[in-house]
């Protein structure tokens, strides 16, 4: 399973959204706030292509985008399989 990352805002709708899903997927992650953090959203800017709207989200170092990214990738039956890559390691 690959090592989740997401960075979030508390009053983000989105957020939300995508924290639900990937916890109704019973997998962990850790959520890095960016409230009120110039610097930690430069940082998540830097890492997300230069995208500075939050979710932002990644499986390792790949970027898997926000929230709409996310529930797509449920949509389209993918979220699973790259929740599962690397799980035989």
């Amino acid at each position: 399973m690959p090592n989740i990352t997401i960075y979030t805002k508390s009053t983000c709708s989105y957020c939300h959204a995508a924290k639900h899903l990937l916890r109704e997927k019973q997998v962990s992650f850790t959520e890095i706030s960016v409230d009120g953090d110039a610097q930690g959203v430069r940082a998540m800017s830097a890492r997300a292509q230069g995208r500075t709207s939050v979710p932002q989200i990644f499986f390792d170092e790949t970027h898997i985008g926000g929230c709409d990214d996310l529930y797509a990738l449920e949509q389209a039956g993918n979220l699973d399989k790259l929740l599962s890559a690397g799980s035989d390691k």
